[in-house]
């Protein structure tokens, strides 16, 4: 079912747990523009026994009192956010493309590796303190996640954690968050 070819899988959480999402994630060449390989986690998504098994390693990663909220990036980021936050007991808090938020919000624009985008989250999202975990599906070169860390610390939380499915390592995104930790289940 996978087109990521490799004899030798790695990820943050082990070869296993990369292997996992590898087994998933299905490429599809020139989306959204022609030369772009888009790799599609809608596999991963929609086999409930892998889903389960990717959030239950992510929540191990991190430890169940490591955080008290749990951000999702729009839009593959918040069917991850939200079952880590229906396993945990924690709420979740979406950080949305512009326009989309109806009370005041706090923006952030960034380039990602085929054109520019602006991130909102809700300036009341956090309480002086919490510890936000910050989820996503992948990490290409770090804009988009860079401005969501950001967007959590200028609203008043605390990034206790970014963890996403794949990330794509031959872009470089983990060095552009640098110092956070930067946890993927699966680098290609």
């Amino acid at each position: 079912m996978t087109e990521t070819h490799s004899t030798a899988v790695r990820g943050d959480s082990g070869p296993e747990v990369a292997q996992l999402v590898a087994s998933r994630v299905l490429d599809v060449p020139d989306f959204p523009k022609p030369g772009v390989m888009f790799k599609d986690l809608m596999p991963l998504f929609a086999d409930g026994d892998v889903f389960r098994e990717v959030i239950d390693g992510i929540v191990a990663h991190h430890g169940r009192d490591a955080f008290d909220i749990v951000v999702g990036i729009e839009a593959r980021g918040f069917v991850i956010a939200a079952a880590i936050a229906y396993a945990t007991g924690v709420g979740v808090v979406p950080v949305r493309k512009a326009g989309k938020l109806p009370r005041p919000a706090y923006s952030a624009s960034y380039e990602l590796e085929y054109g520019e985008a602006t991130l909102e989250v809700h300036q009341d999202a956090f309480t002086a303190g919490h510890r936000v975990l910050v989820v996503d599906d992948v990490l290409a070169t770090g804009g988009t996640a860079e401005a969501t860390l950001d967007l959590v610390e200028r609203a008043g939380g605390t990034v206790a954690g970014f963890t996403v499915l794949l990330e794509l390592g031959f872009l470089e995104g983990r060095k552009r968050l640098a110092p956070r930790p930067v946890h993927a289940l699966l680098t290609v």
